[in-house]
């Protein structure tokens, strides 16, 4: 997903960085209980809860949230988890396709609240499918770079067990596979020593947009808006930073 990383690291360099981060403990402990209500508490038998946890913790939240979301999740503790994914689609200025993913316990304010993110930042709402068929459901898998490691290490470890691309995005190397060999793809980056950051499922671009500065501050303020709900769970875009529309923002 082409600007992934780089969209991330511009957000996070934006944003106000304790609210933030409260909002995405909240979102990254839901995602924990899903996985467990789905799976089941047992991390060696569910690798979608071992995939949140991760997350999870690469983002620091603390182990006594993450066991309590897990029991929460699996029942263990006498509390009852129930949510629905709902799908909405939309367009950014100069015509940016965006992919709502909400995961919420109300359908009328997960609606209402994606619906007035839209109109008040320049958005408008589609028909569904009208935006979806751009976007294929696909593993994507984060890893950080660092000072030695090179896209060829990840590319060695990592084709053999169904990736089906990596780039290079600058700060973190991108892999994508089909969403059946991610698994085996993150475990095959395990053996071979390499750390990564984050394992999802999510939707990945067919066709990207590249747009210029301006254009990227409006679809930026956009999906900030969006993801300020706690009902939006993920937020998918195919526009694409050029590296000079990258710098102009990361320099303001």
């Amino acid at each position: 997903m082409s600007g992934h990383s780089k969209w991330a690291t511009t957000k996070h360099k934006k944003a106000v960085v304790d609210a933030r981060r409260a909002k995405s403990f909240a979102k990254l402990i839901k995602n924990i209980e899903v996985a467990a209500k789905m799976g089941g508490a047992d991390l060696s038998g569910n690798p979608t809860l071992v995939d949140a946890v991760q997350k999870a913790k690469k983002t620091s939240v603390p182990n006594d949230n993450i066991d309590r979301a897990i029991k929460r999740g699996a029942g263990l503790s006498g509390e009852s988890v129930e949510y629905t994914t709902i799908m909405y689609e939309g367009y950014a200025p100069s015509g940016v396709a965006l992919l709502v993913e909400c995961l919420t316990d109300n359908k009328n304010r997960a609606a209402a609240e994606v619906r007035t993110a839209m109109t008040r930042n320049g958005g408008t709402m589609a028909d569904p499918g009208s935006v979806a068929y751009n976007f294929n459901r696909k593993g994507l898998i984060v890893v950080a770079q660092n000072g030695s490691l090179t896209e060829d290490d990840v590319l060695g470890a990592v084709l053999d067990a169904g990736a089906e691309e990596v780039t290079d995005e600058g700060e973190a190397f991108e892999i994508i596979t089909e969403p059946s060999e991610m698994v085996a793809t993150r475990v095959a980056l395990q053996k071979a020593g390499i750390d990564y950051d984050s394992a999802d499922v999510a939707f990945v671009p067919s066709l990207k947009v590249e747009v210029d500065a301006e254009t990227a501050r409006k679809v930026l303020r956009l999906v900030e808006a969006l993801e300020d709900s706690d009902d939006v769970q993920n937020v998918y875009s195919n526009v694409d930073l050029s590296p000079e529309v990258l710098a102009e923002l990361e320099a303001e």
